[in-house]
């Protein structure tokens, strides 16, 4: 019960990692949140799954690239609650993105990704800041990728918003820390969830190049979340824990 008493927003939480996370964080004590832009039967699922658990769960559909849809959404959950202790940006276009040359994506889908995948995150810490400024207390996690370390052929937006996003949590680090608040990246490798596998046949993915020698599942990322979303982790901040089997070390 590490989350006990915490009260934590979880976007993205539909299904896949974002409902492993929501999941395991009310498993570990803390009252959630859950949010998505659409698929609401999903997102109540997740909800179903945390109180068949004996948690306490609300869910909101708000579009993360959309500032009064953060803010609804930071004051429903205070509204809910009464605080607001962790944000878990785990929103993200990925789902649904073929791979192309650089020189022939969509300019609409670039503006698409970089609006949900680093608008989004840059937008929903800004709608929770006052509310952990108030208090004198946060954790702010946001969801990278190993893409940014390695690089990967037909994605450029998406790895260009992963750089983004780590980015992000470098300078809001620096703005954050004076008000107690602490923001991390976690970067998962290719996870074996319903985006990945509409992406490519999970399968048929090499692992070879992975020292354990596996394909990562969302559990083995829910432990990374929440240690930086607990006490264990209070002098931690701006940094990128890259939770991929070994497959990109630096």
């Amino acid at each position: 019960m590490r989350l006990k008493d915490k009260v934590a927003i979880v976007t993205g939480a539909a299904k896949g990692l974002g409902r492993a996370f929501a999941v395991k964080m009310a498993a570990e004590g803390a009252r959630v949140m859950v949010v998505t832009r659409k698929d609401m039967d999903n997102l109540k699922e997740t909800v179903r799954q945390i109180e068949d658990l004996g948690g306490q769960a609300a869910f909101f559909q708000a579009d993360v690239s959309k500032e009064a849809d953060t803010l609804a959404m930071a004051e429903e959950a205070v509204k809910a609650f009464g605080r607001i202790d962790i944000l878990v940006n785990n929103a993200a276009v990925y789902d649904g993105l073929t791979r192309k040359p650089f020189y022939e994506i969509d300019l609409a889908e670039w503006d698409l990704v970089m609006a949900v995948n680093v608008k989004g995150a840059f937008l929903t810490a800004r709608a929770v800041f006052p509310y952990m400024k108030e208090q004198g207390f946060g954790k702010i996690i946001n969801l990278a990728s190993e893409v940014f370390f390695t690089g990967s052929h037909g994605f450029a937006h998406y790895v260009s918003s992963m750089g983004g996003i780590i980015g992000l949590t470098r300078a809001l680090a620096v703005e954050l820390g004076p008000y107690n608040i602490c923001i991390n990246c976690v970067a998962p490798g290719f996870t074996d969830t319903e985006a990945s596998r509409g992406l490519a046949d999970v399968n048929k993915y090499d692992t070879s190049k992975t020292p354990l020698r596996r394909l990562e599942k969302p559990d083995d990322l829910t432990g990374a979340a929440v240690f930086l979303a607990s006490a264990e982790s209070d002098f931690i901040t701006g940094q990128t824990l890259v939770v991929d089997g070994g497959r990109a070390m630096h």
